[in-house]
């Protein structure tokens, strides 16, 4: 029996039905797989423009635009898989930035923009393929897909997101990016070496380097020594102004199977307290005989390292260092002459030694507190921190920046569990400052929404750095240098989240700054409670190498800042050195609040040497030493008081906490200068201190008390003076 025909459907109804079924959204692992891998570019077909975030932000509310496809990597965005074929869309810039659908939103026309991924479906989105490398993406939350409003073809047009509809505004073609896995070019100052080389000829690079820099205390030559992954054998000594890497993802990517250390060999005897100005970072090392030795003073970080053995602190002379940060030592640590120390997120196998002032802040295998005898002090977590942003090669040969995240009560190092929590920079979103860059170069840059990876060099300015974009990576190599002329601060960053700035020193020029270095403008009141910015390895010089004169070296003005391992120095010895020629009041202002500074070094300032006016500040490990050279008593006057404390907290403050802090003296231009007191602050319950020492270096003039009118005298008679606790 046969059926009847059924009546004809009309063209344009079969049309219709036809594009809402490609609008709908259809199941997509397949797709989810075919994505790139890597990063790609996202071109809307409608308006030919790229998906790009606006002025290469990386702050959440970033707005996801559209504009004139440019190759930035504001516009390179890579794909994760997350569950049922759904990805979230990353950006180059700071990948833990996703493509987000604002307020949750399920409305046409809701705006698309970056925001810190936290599984949100509305940071979810479905990837149908429509073939020939072309997409629409839907949102998991509201449906909805990605669109061009209005099918616009102008620039800065935020995306949005709209009802499926199948038009030109929701396709999206996914192009590859294809990255380099050549060497960058670093400037005349790195060297890279690769474990296929000859280890002949690594060790005649590295004898060459050290031969130049072992004595070079004020000289302008700066290294990087970079290591590919891989294993090598190797004597790496490490002088002035060169720092030694390695540039894996892990400090066990790259094994040096010899030694990387620090001698005092070139100052007899074996005396260690200049040996300044270098660091060793992100290497395993197999020391030979299973001993190794790192005998610094200031500026000197040993970081994220690995050594499998024991290591000595000293070289039978004097030595006054030093940090361990996130660093593992399988054996035993000896500090031998070290004056002070601070191992923070580190573990040890054991430590064996003492002095003056051993603190120990989140870390495993350590001394409990037993100060002052020994004179140990140990906080069992780390309240709040964020390891030092670092080169290196990823699994495809390419040079990325990993930016560790912010840790909060944490113990032992960042990378013990395997790949550490942070996201990935890639090198196109830097700025390479090579020698010969201006300041006015640095500041395009810095303007066009780069970071900046600052080779090892001497840089001048005649004007000053302006660091506005929040999450922006300041990175130098090699103690790269920058000083100001013309009496110009060398760097402001303003009051936003999440700016780094590491691996730099700040040298004074011949005319007086007012600052080297400002963190937010005056009266900055922002939080940043959940994204600080962070300064590591970050130094400041007053003299030495010429003459310099800057008022306040660093003022931090930003609420919630983290310093992690700042020196802070007028020099007290070098060129250019005398009570009126490398002038400096004050080396650190605080007047943010909830600061937290590790590894607190600050010397030689005529006035304060820190004066802390925010509240809720944090000290873990401060040491200090006063000015030498005061010509007389009157000289060197705070009013009616004899000298100025060391450590100033305002009368203002209440709430403030400092452990293991030593501050000296060493009057040696006249030795019948007195300091009234070492420290000075408020005594109300919540300015807490534990751990104090002062010391009259040779019996070289007198710190007569501790903190207020507490502890001491440091005098001829009774060098070291103790306090356990105040008040």
């Amino acid at each position: 029996m046969s059926r009847p025909h059924p009546p004809a459907i009309p063209l344009a109804v079969l049309s219709l039905a036809a594009g809402l079924l490609s609008a709908l959204p259809t199941p997509a692992h397949a797709a989810a797989q075919a994505l790139p891998t890597g990063f790609a570019t996202v071109m809307n077909a409608a308006s030919g423009r790229c998906l790009d975030a606006r002025a290469a932000g990386t702050a959440n509310g970033t707005a996801v635009q559209q504009y004139s496809c440019n190759g930035t990597t504001a516009q390179r965005w890579s794909f994760t898989a997350t569950s049922d074929g759904y990805v979230r869309i990353n950006n180059a810039n700071n990948t833990s930035q996703v493509v987000d659908v604002s307020d949750v939103s399920t409305a046409d026309n809701a705006p698309v923009h970056l925001w810190s991924y936290g599984g949100g479906a509305n940071q979810q989105w479905l990837p149908v393929d429509l073939g020939g490398g072309a997409y629409r993406f839907v949102n998991r939350n509201s449906g909805k897909c990605l669109d061009d409003p209005g099918a616009s073809t102008a620039d800065s047009v935020q995306f949005v997101q709209y009802t499926c509809n199948g038009s030109a505004a929701q396709r999206f073609q996914v192009v590859p990016v294809t990255q380099s896995t050549a060497t960058p070019d670093l400037g005349p100052n790195v060297v890279v070496f690769d474990p296929s080389m000859a280890s002949s000829t690594i060790q005649s690079r590295l004898n060459t380097i050290f031969q130049q820099q072992e004595t070079n205390q004020f000289g302008s030559q700066r290294y990087a020594v970079l290591f590919k992954p891989g294993a090598y054998n190797a004597d790496v000594n490490v002088g002035f102004y060169t720092q030694v890497a390695g540039l894996g993802l892990s400090p066990d990517a790259v094994t040096i199977n010899g030694a990387v250390h620090a001698e005092a060999d070139w100052f007899p005897p074996q005396n260690a307290t200049q040996n300044f100005w270098r660091g060793a970072e992100n290497l395993s090392v197999n020391p030979t005989g299973g001993n190794d030795r790192w005998a610094v003073s200031q500026a000197a970080s040993y970081r994220r390292m690995h050594l499998r053995g024991n290591l000595a602190l000293d070289d039978g002379g004097w030595a006054s260092g030093g940090l361990f940060a996130d660093t593992k030592v399988d054996g035993q640590v000896n500090s031998g002459t070290q004056q002070q120390w601070l191992t923070r997120n580190s573990q040890l196998g054991s430590w064996t030694g003492s002095n003056w002032n051993m603190v120990f802040v989140g870390s495993q295998g350590v001394p409990g507190t037993s100060f002052p005898n020994p004179p140990y002090t140990t906080v069992a977590q780390t309240p709040v921190s964020r390891e030092k942003p670092f080169l290196y090669i990823d699994g495809d040969g390419a040079y990325k920046v990993f930016v560790p995240s912010v840790r909060t009560n944490s113990t032992a190092t960042s990378w013990a569990g395997g790949a550490p929590a942070g996201s990935s920079l890639s090198l196109d979103s830097f700025y390479v400052v090579k020698p010969g860059a201006t300041a006015s170069d640095i500041n395009a840059a810095l303007a066009a929404g780069k970071n900046l990876l600052v080779t090892p060099g001497v840089y001048h300015l005649n004007q000053t750095l302006q660091v506005n974009r929040a999450d922006t990576v300041v990175l130098g190599l090699g103690l790269a240098t920058f000083i100001p002329d013309n009496g110009v601060t060398a760097m402001k960053v303003a009051d936003v989240d999440g700016v780094k700035v590491a691996g730099v020193l700040f040298d004074a020029g011949t005319t007086n700054s007012p600052t080297l270095m400002e963190i937010g403008p005056a009266g900055s009141s922002a939080s940043h409670t959940a994204n600080p910015t962070s300064l590591h390895d970050v130094y400041f010089r007053v003299g030495g190498a010429a003459v310099g004169k800057a008022t306040t070296s660093l003022v931090v003005n930003s609420d919630n800042v983290i310093g992690d391992h700042t020196w802070i120095w007028r020099g007290d010895h070098g060129t250019g050195i005398g009570w009126n020629s490398n002038t400096g009041d004050t080396g650190l202002i605080v007047n943010g609040d909830n600061v937290t500074m590790y590894g607190l070094f600050v010397e030689h300032y005529q006035k304060y040497q820190t004066v802390w006016n925010g509240n809720g500040g944090r000290t873990y490990f401060y040491q200090n030493e006063m000015p030498y050279d005061p010509p007389n008593q009157a000289a060197w006057m705070n009013g009616s008081t004899q000298g100025y404390a060391a450590y100033k907290v305002a009368d203002s403050v209440t709430s403030h906490q400092a452990y293991g802090l030593g501050s000296y003296c060493y009057f040696n231009v006249n030795p019948s200068v007195t300091a009234e007191r070492a420290i000075e602050a408020p005594n109300r319950a919540g300015v807490t201190f534990q751990s104090m020492v002062t010391v009259s270096l040779g019996g070289t003039g007198t710190i007569r008390h501790v903190i207020n009118d507490r502890g001491g005298p440091s005098n001829s008679t009774t060098n070291v003076a103790n306090l356990s606790n105040y008040p």
